[in-house]
């Protein structure tokens, strides 16, 4: 066997396999997510899928040549699907999604019309259709893990575990594949690109399952939250403030107040696992009021307002010379943080310094 068809076997083997745990949920968290996720990483198969079991003759047949560039042509529909709900758990299809089927049927149909308009009108069709549908998902793929890098904040005071920064890989891959391929096709024989893209692919494959089998569940399976994800005015609540008055000035002074000394007297910011939801069981409110009191008393997010108070932790245990048999990621984690690259880029972020800059120079600050 060529080296690069173990390349391929490798390649094919683990989407499939990935294919297979995702779609089986092995994890049981994020069922919809993983749902799509694992029809995602099924078609995806298909590019390698084909050279492998379908025979060139077989392969020119009408049927198996389009059931196989239809199939092929859904793999980025299918992954901003899961995306999608990843990102929404409580989403469901309206018919509001039936234009997603237009492109993809105009595309079938094209398939079908190949033996009638010849392959140089075909492929002048072809190209752009499939490179432009790809692209255009990928883009609202990217879009969509943005808007939920954002939104998580209203919830987890560390975003690490359920940020989806994985995903922005799969989209990175993808643009850089075909910068590859491109500069690869001009410079390059065919063969060589065969298998330095195969092997290319064939990190990226592993890389994704790896993460993407770590993936905690996104959101709490908790009603309030879920109604809460998918409320817009909820998730329009920013710095800026939110659209209409949820309780009174006063109501809102007293629950400040209130907020303040939890923080002071209880610190529940030293729990790494923090949730807006935890904190409002703790302030006996909901956490749609809670979020709003941050909002708007203190012009900040759940995570902002946190991690403010992990900050000052870490930095009062830095400048303390009886700390200082504790390494850097002692102290971020007895301050609340839950890995040593958040505590260190949140660290940084609010005192301009890293953790140990910040150390070295306690005398001068």
């Amino acid at each position: 066997m060529e080296f690069n068809q173990i390349i391929i076997t490798f390649i094919v083997g683990g989407l499939v396999l990935l294919s297979f745990l995702k779609i089986g949920n092995a994890v049981k968290v994020n069922r919809k997510g993983n749902l799509y996720f694992g029809l995602f990483t099924l078609l995806w198969s298909t590019f390698w899928l084909d050279e492998m079991i379908i025979p060139p003759p077989l392969y020119n047949d009408g049927f198996i040549f389009i059931t196989v560039k239809f199939l092929q042509f859904l793999v980025a529909l299918v992954f901003y699907l899961s995306v999608r709900f990843y990102t929404g758990p409580g989403e469901k299809f309206t018919g509001k999604d039936t234009c997603f089927l237009i492109i993809p049927l105009l595309f079938l149909v094209l398939l079908m019309c190949k033996p009638l308009i010849g392959e140089d009108d075909f492929m002048t069709w072809y190209i752009p259709l499939f490179l432009g549908h790809s692209l255009f998902y990928t883009l609202l793929a990217y879009r969509r893990i943005e808007k939920h890098q954002n939104t998580i904040e209203l919830y987890f005071s560390n975003k690490e575990p359920v940020n989806l920064s994985w995903i922005k890989y799969i989209i990175y891959a993808f643009i850089a594949s075909s910068v590859v391929v491109i500069v690869y096709t001009i410079f390059m024989p065919a063969g060589a690109l065969n298998v330095y893209i195969n092997l290319y692919f064939l990190m990226i494959v592993y890389m994704v399952a790896f993460y993407s089998i770590r993936q905690k569940e996104i959101f709490p399976q908790n009603p309030e939250v879920n109604n809460q994800i998918e409320t817009a005015d909820f998730a329009e609540i920013s710095v800026s403030g939110p659209k209409h008055k949820l309780m009174h000035d006063a109501d809102l002074e007293l629950l400040k107040q209130a907020l303040l000394e939890l923080m002071e007297t209880e610190q529940p910011y030293l729990d790494s696992e923090l949730t807006l939801m935890k904190m409002a069981e703790k302030m006996k409110i909901s956490s749609h009021q809670l979020s709003y009191v941050m909002n708007s008393g203190f012009g900040e997010n759940f995570f902002h307002f946190v991690n403010k108070y992990r900050v000052r932790k870490a930095g009062e245990l830095l400048m303390n010379p009886g700390f200082d048999h504790l390494n850097i990621v002692a102290i971020g984690f007895d301050s609340g943080f839950n890995s040593k690259t958040s505590f260190n880029t949140t660290f940084k972020k609010i005192t301009s310094y890293t953790p140990t800059e910040y150390r070295k120079n306690r005398s001068l600050l």
